[in-house]
């Protein structure tokens, strides 16, 4: 029996990795993971909440245009729209940048506050990293991860 390499693709809701990098150097740690509830309404954690440092600089993951950089529901939210419908939210983010502003992967949005609901001790703060593609939220990490490659065998025809 012969044997292949193939590279398992990502789900068709994520995104390609080589065009984003995490929003904090250094690599930080996942406290909180993804967590998209089956519908709509129901609680979830739709993204992922990074550890970090008060004042930490928080970069764009990835190339795209700053579309909101603001306050929405007391909380400073900086959202960047990147290609193929994708969309990225940096919060708690006071934001160095505004909205119509072209950035690149690791271009500085601004500094990390500390205060985020569920950061978890002893992180002094925590950046809740959000990705959705139109308005399905999906998991951040697929941005930064790579896909495993699993041997599979071929079967002859």
């Amino acid at each position: 029996m012969l044997c292949g390499a193939v590279l398992v693709a990502l789900p068709a809701d994520a995104a390609p990795t080589a065009d984003f990098d995490w929003p904090l150097h250094p690599r930080p740690r996942v406290v909180r993971v993804f967590d998209n509830p089956e519908h709509d309404w129901l609680p979830g954690h739709r993204g992922v909440d990074l550890g970090g440092v008060p004042d930490q600089a928080v970069l764009s993951a990835g190339e795209g245009v700053v579309a909101f950089a603001g306050t929405v529901a007391g909380k400073p939210v900086v959202s960047v729209d990147h290609l193929g419908g994708l969309r990225t939210t940096y919060e708690p983010v006071t934001a160095r940048v505004t909205a119509g502003l072209r950035v690149g992967k690791g271009t500085v949005l601004g500094t990390l506050e500390p205060g985020h609901p569920g950061c978890i001790m002893p992180v002094a703060a925590c950046l809740h990293w959000g990705l959705r593609r139109d308005r399905v939220y999906l998991d951040p990490l697929g941005l930064v991860r790579v896909a495993p490659v699993r041997l599979k065998p071929v079967v002859p025809r």
